[in-house]
């Protein structure tokens, strides 16, 4: 099992920059890929980003590709999701994710097995 604990989130306006933390416990040495997904009021979960644990390319969502910036630190067991340039429609919970073996499709819900609880992100106009 691993545990995953998202933090940093908060109120900021259109613009700003913000980082968020995911804190990953327990089997952390069993974890293929890392993932951050968000959920607006209403609409479903939405992929954001995604890393292999290992290393390796990126991978990110079109309505965040070159404003944000997924990264892990293996020796911390943390992951992080550095947010610029900040829009109003990025408001949403954030949420860690985490799988233990591969995944053909990184960027649907279903391919993660472990989550954090979620952090709120809100972002004025």
């Amino acid at each position: 099992q691993v545990q995953l604990v998202e933090s940093g989130g908060g109120l900021v306006q259109a613009g700003d920059s913000l980082r968020l933390s995911c804190a990953a416990s327990g089997r952390t040495f069993s974890i293929y890929r890392m993932a951050w997904f968000r959920q607006a009021p209403g609409e479903e979960r939405e992929f954001v980003a995604a890393i292999r644990w290992s290393g390796g390319s990126p991978l990110y969502a079109d309505s965040v590709k070159g404003r944000f910036t997924i990264s892990r630190d293996n020796a911390k067991n943390m992951g992080y999701l550095q947010m610029n340039s900040l829009k109003p429609e990025d408001t949403a919970v954030y949420y860690c994710a985490a799988n233990g073996q591969f995944r053909s499709t990184y960027n649907v819900g279903a391919s993660y097995d472990y989550w954090g609880q979620g952090t709120q992100v809100t972002v004025s106009s």
